[in-house]
């Protein structure tokens, strides 16, 4: 049995974070009590009030409240009014950082990531460190991976837009 991740990972900077969840194992239950567990391959880091690309770079308001407490816990929004993202909160309390689930070993994308975790607003605030319905676990390889500018945020302007904080597994 694998490792539960807990407080003190995620309770480092975004930018240890994020690359660190890739190959790691997300764990979903499912209302009839079956688990599914999926391998994490794509993520991407928002760091907090500096980075013009984070929700929480222009304050602290209902949507982004999470993001300002200890790291562990789920940030969602949805974007276009169709598609839940799927976060986590990352650093300590009153640091502003979360990583972007992008992609896993069965879903590329974060729109099809959560589609297929069946994850909504019901998750906002969920507690990845001691969940019952959702969580992550230690992998059992140090994945090999490369850096890329993230995606969809041109808005940010430079030089938010070409930082190299999005994170993929190699095949």
């Amino acid at each position: 049995m694998s490792k539960r991740l807990d407080r003190d990972f995620y309770n480092q900077d975004v930018l240890e974070v994020a690359p660190s969840l890739l190959g790691q194992h997300l764990v979903r239950v499912w209302p009839d009590g079956t688990k599914s567990i999926y391998v994490i391959s794509e993520t991407e880091a928002y760091r907090g009030g500096e980075d013009r690309a984070c929700h929480a770079s222009k304050g602290r308001t209902p949507r982004t409240e999470v993001m300002f407490g200890e790291g562990g816990y789920i940030y969602m929004y949805l974007i276009y009014g169709m598609y839940w993202m799927m976060n986590v909160v990352t650093a300590v309390e009153g640091v502003p950082q979360a990583v972007l689930f992008r992609g896993l070993r069965e879903a590329s994308g974060p729109g099809r990531l959560t589609r297929l975790l069946q994850v909504n607003k019901g998750y906002y605030g969920e507690d990845l460190a001691h969940s019952n319905r959702i969580w992550i676990e230690e992998g059992r390889e140090q994945p090999d991976y490369t850096t890329g500018p993230r995606v969809g945020i041109d808005y940010a302007g430079e030089p938010w837009k070409d930082v190299p904080w999005r994170f993929r597994l190699n095949p």
